[in-house]
């Protein structure tokens, strides 16, 4: 006879490996054509990494295995589930307050995969200093604190913010939890942060809930952190929006370039990579796949970010990784002509859209060359004469080094 009580614990411990376990194994077919992958420069190793993420542990619409399993099947080499410290509106539903909770679910996820889970939230105030993300910490619950109000007064305070709150379908309790968290100052919680070794970055700095004229713009606070060493980056990009304010705030003060999804529903929906879309990442430069390489390539600002297609970083940072996408294949001269044939490869996941800047033309295009992803172009060369070493100069159009400033890249290939 099947005793009834192993037999519950055999399906209960099952049911629960297969909830919080794991995340699933992708054949090579599932992952190659959205995989992301650019190279290895000659110095350092290129990870590719979405610092700003939620699941149902804030206000993300899915469970923290899934953004595991998104990243995965994205390429992703590092991850943080940063969910918001002060506004929780599925608590009713999910009620913990462990703030850590959804990075131990994503680190069990992750185990035994080539993924490194960093352990990050995202502290959620209005403006100033409005949302910051703070990654690398050890203890997400000391950097909020909520204090509920102990006599009347306060209570019926509390009551007439939360009727003058016009948050459509948020309930009293995530209103209540959101107006408490605030008064805990901002100041606190990113010292607190800063005194676990975090890296702090300033979360969609243009966001237009926060900036009604959807410009990215210091106030004193934000200077003040810069001064005291506390904030260490700021995202360029967020999502769908780049701000060209973000990025000359970073080139001006010294701060690392990030560039997040910041997803909350599904990557495919947001992003939809199976149609050849891809979810904007940081591309972080490192000596070693560890945390501690991460992090202090981060504080070193060796970033570049991927966004539709761009890549957005500093000028020491984005011409190594072309140098190592790009290069002269081939150079052969046809037969008794001085016209010079060469295929141009590319090795990375981005398509290059070059503009010639060279004295030379070609026979088979015009001077805006596009180059695929993971592909090659071929080219015919007009050189006049016979040469024994080729330089092309272009403008790469879709490599920013500061607003409205593209790269600059030369080629060159001995000529056999």
């Amino acid at each position: 006879m099947i005793n009834p009580i192993a037999l519950f614990l055999t399906v209960f411990f099952a049911l629960n490996i297969y909830s919080h376990g794991s995340a699933g194994s992708f054949s090579k077919e599932e992952t190659k054509d959205r995989s992301i992958d650019f190279p290895d420069t000659k110095q350092y190793k290129t990870l590719v990494a979405d610092l700003h993420t939620h699941s149902v542990f804030s206000d993300g619409h899915v469970w923290p295995t899934i953004r595991v399993e998104e990243a995965l099947r994205d390429g992703v080499d590092v991850l943080a589930v940063t969910e918001h410290l002060e506004y929780q509106p599925h608590n009713q539903d999910i009620p913990h307050k462990n703030r850590n909770r959804s990075y131990e679910e994503a680190k069990i996820a992750a185990s035994n995969k080539n993924i490194i889970i960093i352990n990050g939230s995202e502290i959620t105030r209005e403006m100033p200093p409005g949302h910051v993300n703070a990654v690398f910490i050890k203890d997400a619950n000391k950097l909020f604190n909520i204090e509920y109000p102990k006599n009347n007064k306060d209570k019926d305070d509390l009551k007439k913010m939360v009727s003058e709150m016009q948050w459509g379908g948020i309930d009293n309790a995530t209103k209540e939890q959101y107006i408490l968290g605030n008064m805990w100052p901002a100041e606190n919680a990113i010292e607190a942060a800063n005194k676990q070794g975090a890296f702090l970055f300033w979360n969609h700095p243009d966001w237009h809930i926060q900036s009604s004229d959807g410009k990215a713009s210091l106030n004193p606070m934000h200077q003040d952190m810069i001064k005291q060493g506390y904030l260490h980056g700021i995202e360029v990009v967020n999502g769908n929006g780049y701000s060209e304010e973000a990025f000359e705030i970073a080139l001006d003060n010294n701060l690392t370039i990030i560039g997040t999804s910041d997803v909350h529903d599904l990557i495919d929906w947001d992003y939809k990579p199976h149609l050849g879309g891809h979810r904007p990442v940081t591309l972080i430069f490192v000596g070693s796949k560890t945390e501690n390489s991460i992090k202090n390539a981060l504080k070193d600002r060796r970033t570049v970010i991927w966004f539709k297609n761009t890549l957005i970083g500093l000028k020491r940072n984005i011409l190594p990784l072309l140098e190592a996408s790009l290069s002269i294949e081939s150079a052969n001269y046809r037969s008794n002509t001085e016209l010079l044939g060469i295929t141009i490869k590319n090795i990375s996941d981005a398509r290059f859209v070059l503009k010639n800047m060279s004295p030379y033309t070609f026979t088979n295009s015009h001077d805006l060359v596009e180059i695929p992803s993971q592909g090659s172009k071929y080219l015919e060369v007009k050189t006049d004469q016979k040469l024994s070493l080729l330089e092309l100069d272009f403008d790469v159009l879709n490599a920013l080094e500061a607003p409205k400033v593209t790269s600059k890249l030369t080629l060159k290939k001995r000529v056999n």
